[in-house]
């Protein structure tokens, strides 16, 4: 089940030239897109299902600087301008509120990973601060928890993934971007090395830049052409409640448990604590790269090996222009939810604030996130095929940053001042 997303009204034609493809129509190949349209550049999205359907619309809105590691830290502080601005940019409310993001600590060894992160950020002028248990009664009442601490950063905020990512993709059209649905980029065309056109189960479109913000499934796009992106998926299960009052404003993080408003009067729910790690032969392949994940973080992976990893070995590794390739397999992929991952978030949530105990739940669905080995994305041109750029592996952070990471990667293809610094996303870092 995935959510409803506000509607876009996309071409139903399908030109034969342009001057930037961008593959994949998630809020980050969107936003490089607007940037493109507005400054007068042509381009053309294309989505092999429709427009937000996968990750961008399934996220949990946050918008932080919160514990990023101190290199993703300027391009989180780029993306907190550009979605103050996205309204008056785009026309409409794409649900950005301001209203700071909260984690708690059960743990003397939890406050201390605050404030080791704090320390390492330290030069960044953030607001982040750390919080008594008191300091938590008080800005999120009505509590039962028992916290060592916290830490918070009230110049955190959230953004709703099914108006967002909608409105980006509107204004786009209205500025002069074409996006095409249900058109899978098989591969590209190049000469002499370099990028000449993009080929499509409708025929190929002639173009002078490709930029591939496929997610999930960029490394496969990847994978066919040589080149090498390490990412693993990981799923995150979602409740979605009925408006309710709730006690706060601030999105909280619990060490196993998550909560946030939204801008319908609900609130979207996980257990943060937790996620799905359906096996697949590329686990086989890279999987020794994240071993140091592993062992960090081995009580947050729920690791199933069934239906998943089947359909992973049925799917074309390599194919041609002539061949049908995975993305036209799996138009979106819509993972089933994880129903004791729901049930658990929503126990420790009540135990935390009974105040939930009288939610109702209004819809549930799953995501799956693309990531890397270091858990930052790559932003970068590939050495090998002039013309072509990659905006993906974004391990669950691509819709906070999503504005400036689509803006970066529009510098970056057009030969512009880039926003931020883009050498922490440089792909030849692995």
């Amino acid at each position: 089940m995935a959510p409803t997303i506000s509607p876009v009204q996309t071409s139903p034609g399908f030109p034969s030239s342009t001057t930037v493809v961008v593959i994949g129509a998630g809020i980050v190949g969107l936003t490089a897109a607007l940037t493109l349209a507005e400054r007068g550049i042509p381009v053309v999205v294309l989505e092999k299902g429709r427009v937000a359907g996968e990750q961008s619309s399934r996220n949990l809105g946050w918008v932080r600087k919160m514990g990023r590691s101190a290199p993703d830290v300027p391009m989180s502080l780029a993306a907190d301008k550009l979605w103050a601005e996205m309204p008056e940019r785009v026309g409409a409310d794409v649900g950005y509120r301001q209203a700071g993001i909260m984690y708690l600590a059960r743990t003397d060894a939890e406050m201390d990973m605050h404030r080791s992160w704090l320390k390492t950020v330290s030069q960044l002028s953030l607001d982040s601060k750390l919080l008594s248990a008191i300091e938590i009664d008080n800005l999120v009442p009505g509590g039962q928890g028992k916290w060592a601490g916290g830490i918070y950063t009230p110049s955190d905020g959230r953004a709703e993934p099914t108006l967002a990512p909608s409105a980006i993709a509107n204004a786009a059209i209205k500025k002069g971007a074409v996006i095409v649905e249900n058109c899978a980029v098989r591969t590209l065309s190049t000469s002499n090395g370099k990028v000449s056109g993009v080929v499509t189960e409708r025929g190929e479109i002639r173009c002078d830049q490709v930029l591939l913000a496929g997610g999930l499934w960029s490394r496969k796009f990847l994978a066919n052409l040589g080149v090498s992106l390490p990412t693993l998926p990981l799923i995150s299960s979602v409740i979605r409640t009925a408006p309710m009052e709730g006690p706060t404003e601030i999105a909280v993080g619990g060490p196993d448990f998550s909560f946030r408003r939204r801008a319908d009067g609900g609130f979207t729910i996980t257990q943060r604590g937790a996620l799905g790690a359906p096996l697949l032969l590329d686990h086989l392949l890279i999987g020794m790269r994240y071993l140091h994940m592993l062992r960090a973080q081995r009580d947050l992976l729920r690791i199933s090996f069934g239906k998943d990893f089947l359909r992973d070995i049925a799917m074309p590794r390599r194919w041609g222009p002539k061949s049908k390739s995975p993305f036209e397999h799996i138009r979106t992929m819509d993972p089933p939810t994880i129903p004791a991952l729901n049930d658990e978030a929503m126990k420790n949530l009540i135990a935390a604030w009974p105040a939930f105990q009288q939610t109702k739940i209004q819809e549930v669905w799953a995501g799956m996130m693309d990531i890397t080995p270091d858990s930052l994305p790559v932003i970068a041109p590939v050495a090998k095929i002039q013309g072509f750029t990659v905006a993906s592996g974004f391990s669950g952070h691509g819709f906070g940053t999503g504005p400036a990471a689509g803006q970066l990667a529009a510098d970056l293809i057009m030969g512009y001042t880039p926003l931020i610094d883009p050498s922490p996303y440089r792909l030849e870092r692995f």
